[in-house]
Order: structure tokens, then C-alpha cells, then sequence
């Protein structure tokens, strides 16, 4: 087997993290299985996972072929004889059940989580909240958010802790393509799903609604929100006088208050044609606005954390950019940029499948000290040797003979 001497996981070790256990009673407690003679959907997860990391560029060719291949049904167990072809694997992932998908990512994501010590889960409590969109082959979408070009989009709304994507919603509705409707509905998703707890969610200049924040507020839901520069508020009372520190290297701190907003309300005027009143919201936010001394560029930020000092509030956002690193991973390293499936529930299952491929990536990477390419690179060149150990192992060799460590 190839030896990296510097990994302290090899591949075969991460591989084991997937609950084995999980995919068996999945399939046997939902309908996954139902109407499906050859592509049930533990093999389907396993002919995804596989060609997520064994492929430059997915298709539905590429999983006919995978699939059909003597060493993948060695690898996973599967009989010689049995075939699928690409239509096939078009109307599986059209029809089967994505639920199954999201159920297996959010026990490894829970089980992974079980991993951070004590000292990082603080850390790990800020959630940083962002979407990307995909428009490869759009135009050939059943359903999709409509451009002026005529060609749709899908928008994936994620969260990432740090280390790993904690959530993802798929968006194809046309009013999400504003971010004020889809960054709020992913972010009360993952909320309602992880009740009590201490997150803070980062958000970029995309959502700036007063309502939202309000909302968010009421909800208990902690976040740091780039505010648009010289948006109208009313100030309550100024922090700054116990502000510490006021500047830090090149920043200063300008303002950090406590406030309240202005929203506008839709009224309905004699002409018939809709104006916005604005009116105060009585919700009070904080907000810190920081000032580069070297290029004169100020940073708004909005808040419902009066806790957190000026310059915490400026370090939280600034570890958003995380999140732009991870899309980058995903589209480049995992093929996300192009879809497989051409519906909104294929869609569904090839980001639940890249989340799970991502997680058990992340992991590796982590553990071996690796960047983002190697780490792709390495699992390839291990899953290949595992296929060449089984091989010789059923013609009758020594894989040891072959692979000396």
C-alpha cells in the first residue's frame, strides 16, 4: 500500500468513520431501497463517495463507468455480474429518497463534532454563513432561480464552523435569489435543528434587514452582520469612553454603541404605487464601526453581542473568510461547480454526498497536516492501492509482496 511516513491517518482508518451500521438501517427502516433492483442506496453512497474523490470532472458517464468497473465492486463488496447504466443512475438520483443522504451526514457531522476537544468548541461556536451559486449546465435545469440571460441557478446557502460544513440548503426558488430570503431561512434551519446553543453566526453584506434582525433577536439567535456604511440608526448610548482597546495595529475604533434601526414599511399611496415609510424598530443592536489607518476604509458592523469587545466583534468577522476558502475547496477540489443531476432532489443528494466526501477530506487533511490539493491527491492514490491489495488478493497473491512498507 502506498506508505506516506509522515500521515499519522491513513485512508483506510477515515473510510471507517462511516457508520456502516447507519446505511444498513437506513435502508431497511426508510423506503430508500423501494422499486430499486441493482442501485440501492448503500451502493449508491458508496459509487458517489468513490467518484467524488477518484474524478476531476463528474458525470453520469463517469458513474456508469465507475460502477460497471471490476474494481470498484471489489472494493465495496458488489457481485461481478451486476451492471447499471447511465440512465438509470439519472433516474435514481431524480427519485430516491435525499433524506437518506441528509440523515447520514448529519450523524457523521455529530460524530466528527464529538472529536473537538474542550478548548476548540468555543471556537468552533462561531458559524460562519454564506452561499455560492452554480450555474454550469443550468440552462438545463427543470427547476432553477431565473437570470436575465435565461439561463437559472441553484444557490447552496452553507454554514462551516471552521473545520466543517455543520449545514447546507439547496435553493432554487426564484425569491431566493436574494440573499435577505435565503441567508435567514438557513440560518432558523440550523438553529431550530441544534436547540441550546451558544453559536454566533458571521454574515456578510447580503443580508441587511432590520426585521431579519430583529427576528434573529427575538429568536435568541447571537450574530455579527457587515452593515452597509451610513445606514440610518439612532443612538442610545456610547460605549466608547470603556471601549478597550481603542485601536489595535492599523485600526481604530470610531464608534460602539448601542442603537436602534430604521426599516421601511410598504404603504400603499393614492396612485396605488407601493412607497417605504421608514419607522424606528424598538429592538436595540450594537454597533462598532473601525476604521483601517492605513487606507481610510471603515468596517460597519451590526450585533445583538454587547459582550464581545470591539475588537472581538472585528476578529469574528474577519474569520468569515474562512468560509470563501471552503467554497473554493468545494467547487475546485470537489467538483461542486458542476452538476450531476439536472432536479432539485438529484441536487439534493450530490450536496449532501459533497458535504460527506468534504468532511471525511477535511479530516484527513487535518490529521495529516496536508493542504487541500494533497489531501485530494493522496486519498485518490490510496483508494487505488486498496483496489490493487483486493485484486491481487483474489488472484491468489501477496499484496505484501507488492506494497512493502
Amino acid at each position: 500500500m502506498t506508505n506516506f511516513k509522515d500521515h499519522k491517518i491513513p485512508l483506510n482508518q477515515v473510510l471507517s468513520f462511516i457508520p456502516e451500521a447507519l446505511l444498513s438501517h437506513l435502508s431497511a427502516t426508510t423506503k430508500v431501497d423501494y422499486y430499486s433492483k441493482v442501485l440501492h442506496g448503500r451502493k449508491l453512497f458508496y459509487l458517489l463517495l468513490f467518484c467524488i474523490f477518484d474524478n476531476d470532472k463528474l458525470s453520469q458517464r463517469t458513474l456508469e463507468d465507475t460502477f460497471n468497473s471490476s474494481g470498484f465492486k471489489a472494493l465495496f463488496g458488489l457481485d461481478e455480474d451486476e451492471k447499471v447504466r447511465r440512465s438509470s443512475i439519472s433516474e435514481r438520483l431524480s427519485k430516491i429518497d435525499s433524506n437518506y443522504f441528509k440523515e447520514i451526514y448529519q450523524q457523521m457531522f455529530d460524530r466528527f463534532s464529538e472529536l473537538y476537544d474542550k478548548s476548540e468548541i468555543e471556537k468552533y461556536n462561531l458559524i460562519r454563513v454564506d452561499s455560492t451559486i452554480v450555474a454550469d449546465t443550468c440552462s438545463k435545469l427543470k427547476e432553477g432561480i431565473d437570470q436575465k440571460s435565461g439561463k437559472k441557478l441553484v444557490k447552496f446557502s452553507f454554514s462551516f464552523d471552521g473545520i466543517l460544513p455543520s449545514g447546507v440548503e439547496v435553493f432554487t426558488g426564484q425569491k431566493y435569489s436574494s440573499e435577505e430570503a435565503a441567508l435567514p431561512e438557513a440560518i432558523l434551519k440550523q438553529v431550530k435543528k441544534e436547540q441550546h446553543h451558544g453559536n454566533i453566526y458571521v454574515i456578510d453584506r447580503g443580508l441587511q434587514s432590520t426585521r431579519t434582525m430583529k427576528d434573529f433577536d427575538e429568536k435568541s439567535v447571537k450574530f455579527i452582520i457587515r452593515s452597509k456604511e451610513n445606514r440610518k440608526f439612532e443612538e442610545i448610548e456610547s460605549f466608547l469612553e470603556t471601549v478597550k482597546p481603542l485601536k489595535w495595529d492599523d485600526w481604530g475604533v470610531l464608534k460602539d454603541s448601542k442603537v436602534k434601526l430604521f426599516t421601511g414599511t410598504p404603504i400603499l399611496n393614492k396612485r396605488e404605487k407601493i412607497h417605504y415609510r421608514q419607522e424606528k424598530v424598538e429592538t436595540e443592536f450594537r454597533l462598532v464601526v473601525i476604521k483601517n489607518q492605513k487606507n481610510n476604509k471603515e468596517f460597519w458592523f451590526l450585533t445583538n453581542e454587547f459582550n464581545l469587545s470591539a475588537k472581538e466583534i472585528s476578529d469574528y468577522y474577519r474569520k468569515r473568510w474562512d468560509i470563501e476558502v471552503f467554497f473554493r475547496f468545494l467547487k475546485q477540489e470537489l467538483n461542486l461547480s458542476h452538476l450531476v443531476s439536472m432536479n432539485k432532489n438529484g441536487i439534493q443528494v450530490m450536496v449532501y454526498m459533497t458535504m460527506i466526501a468534504s468532511m471525511l477530506l477535511l479530516i484527513y487533511k487535518k490529521a495529516n497536516d496536508l493542504g487541500y490539493k494533497t489531501a485530494k491527491r493522496r486519498i485518490a492514490m490510496e483508494l487505488r492501492d486498496l483496489i490493487t491489495a483486493i485484486l491481487i488478493v483474489f488472484a491468489g497473491g501477496d499484496p505484501d509482496k507488492v506494497f512493502k512498507t
